[in-house]
């Protein structure tokens, strides 16, 4: 087998129970990938690897499977506490070359602070791979146009799921780029 994932597809969700792992279990439930034995992989979007839709991946899927997946997780037991959990992509022009995934897991962020996070975070890196740097204080949609108007990104983009917590329960949120390979 290949180890070098072919395509990747994003998915997020959110569970809630008295147990934390159950909150856990459930997250995983409610993003269609509970059924997976997973691996946990650092940042790196393969060459050539394409991003597909959650519908598509989750047809390739089977029960038991080991998966390898980048994931973001955030909980809180805390009644009201935002929970954020966020998958940043950034994918190069030249598709030969790698991209990068990014996590962010936050409490206190809403959707849009997060999913920002995660692609200046996933820009950021493959910036610095390209020799770019910018200024990190910026804004991250002075930062994107700054990548993207360097001719060397086609696309950034993240996954985000937020909750609030609620009194009583653990409240798990997650987001996850899961990997697919060609079986050879």
């Amino acid at each position: 087998m290949n180890f070098v994932p072919s395509s990747v597809f994003l998915t997020k969700g959110v569970g809630r129970h008295k147990y934390r792992l159950k909150s856990f279990e459930e997250a995983l439930r409610h993003a269609g990938v509970a059924q997976i034995n997973l691996v946990q992989v650092s940042s790196i979007l393969p060459p050539k690897c394409k991003v597909i839709s959650r519908e598509a991946g989750m047809q390739q899927l089977l029960p038991g499977q080991i998966g390898f997946c980048v994931m973001a997780r955030s909980d809180t037991n805390e009644h009201g506490r935002l929970v954020a959990s966020s998958i940043g992509v950034a994918i190069p022009k030249d598709r030969t070359s790698w991209g990068y995934l990014s996590e962010v897991h936050g409490h206190g962020m809403n959707s849009q602070q997060a999913g920002d996070m995660a692609e200046d975070l996933a820009a950021e890196m493959l910036g610095t791979t390209f020799g770019m740097e910018v200024d990190p204080d910026k804004a991250w949609s002075e930062k994107e146009q700054a990548y993207k108007s360097s001719g060397l990104f086609i696309k950034t983009t993240n996954m985000t799921q937020t909750a609030k917590g609620q009194m009583d329960l653990w409240t798990t949120t997650v987001a996850i780029a899961m990997f697919l390979f060609d079986i050879q």
